[in-house]
């Protein structure tokens, strides 16, 4: 079972997005967890827009990434632009992505597209690791 960490910058909005799907179509593939680069609260945009599609992120927490050990984790994503920011220890995992995404909390009106998006990525990825699994 491969081990995944989503980051983000505060560990609010798209990380905590991008946990509840890979939770949801990883489930039995995927260990997730989600971080920031600060820890702060989910916010309750991200709560209702997930919710509107059926999935509950309301009882995941913010969680500061200097709260965990790199090795325990086989891939890394950077869901803003942050991994420029990130210890060298975090983007040498197995698998290090950088997805570059907009931020919802500066623009509340995006945050259906945000999701599409991340759904679309956590899809691609989760089929990925599948494969890579079973060809080993």
């Amino acid at each position: 079972m491969k081990r995944v960490m989503f980051v983000c910058k505060k560990n609010s909005a798209r990380s905590q997005m991008a946990e509840g799907f890979a939770k949801n179509l990883g489930q039995g593939v995927l260990e997730v967890t989600s971080s920031g680069l600060e820890a702060s609260q989910v916010r309750p945009e991200a709560i209702a827009t997930m919710q509107e599609i059926g999935i509950d992120i309301s009882k995941q927490t913010s969680d500061a990434l200097s709260d965990f050990n790199p090795n325990n984790f086989d891939v890394v994503i950077s869901l803003c632009g942050c991994g420029v920011n990130l210890p060298p220890e975090w983007v040498t995992r197995e698998v290090f992505e950088d997805w570059q995404l907009d931020d919802p909390a500066e623009q509340p009106e995006i945050f259906p597209r945000v999701r599409d998006e991340i759904k679309e990525r956590v899809t691609r990825l989760v089929a990925s690791l599948k494969e890579s699994a079973a060809a080993v």
